[in-house]
């Protein structure tokens, strides 16, 4: 358990970084090793892949819904992602979250963390990068769930992405989705308490 939750509000992590690079895997992780930290659900104007779940994975919604969204003010961030679908962050459970002292954290594309160094500036911003530029062409190829045209198209963002690691302030590297996790969980300590641990060097 995280300690020092539901104590006051709460600092926020933002966790980026390129596309295929395990983002989704690593908060899955964290939300099955840590049951207590609250991670934000995305609205997506895209079609659900296989297996995904409404309310889980994503809220999946229609263009009319979204730009309804957007007229209100109820996303804290939003884009559009791969020159295609939109993407974007309910802003009212995000606020919930820190107001009940919950460890909270985003997982979102580096144009929607952008957005909330605007709007959230106090929050921490964690760059989530491949072990190489190898490695994440191969977890792409490998995710197989999209095709040609849109790899090509994911590969040209992943190499703008990438080199926008210097605007976060802190990168950590997934050579392992568990110990990514770990490492993730531990700045959130650091981000409730007043001792920061160090993450486990094994």
């Amino acid at each position: 358990m995280i300690a020092g939750h539901g104590s006051a509000r709460t600092r926020l992590i933002v966790l980026a970084g390129p596309t295929a690079v395990g983002k989704g895997t690593v908060a899955a992780q964290v939300r099955r090793s840590h049951p207590e930290v609250w991670i934000s659900v995305s609205a997506t104007t895209r079609s659900p892949r296989p297996g995904e779940v409404d309310g889980v994975h994503y809220w999946f919604v229609s263009d009319e819904e979204f730009d309804r969204m957007v007229e209100d003010g109820e996303l804290l961030e939003w884009a559009v992602v791969h020159k295609a679908a939109r993407y974007g962050t309910p802003r009212g459970p995000v606020e919930e979250a820190l107001a009940a002292g919950r460890p909270a954290m985003l997982e979102i594309d580096l144009q929607g963390a952008r957005q909330v160094r605007t709007t959230m500036p106090e929050a921490l911003f964690v760059f989530l990068k491949p072990p190489s530029w190898e490695e994440l062409v191969r977890r792409l190829v490998g995710r197989g769930t999209e095709t040609e045209a849109e790899r090509e198209r994911r590969l040209e963002t992943a190499q703008e992405e990438l080199a926008a690691e210097a605007e976060f302030d802190i990168t950590i590297v997934n050579h392992e989705v568990h110990d990514a996790a770990e490492e993730l969980v531990a700045l959130m300590v650091g981000a409730h308490t007043e001792d920061v641990p160090s993450p486990d060097s094994d």
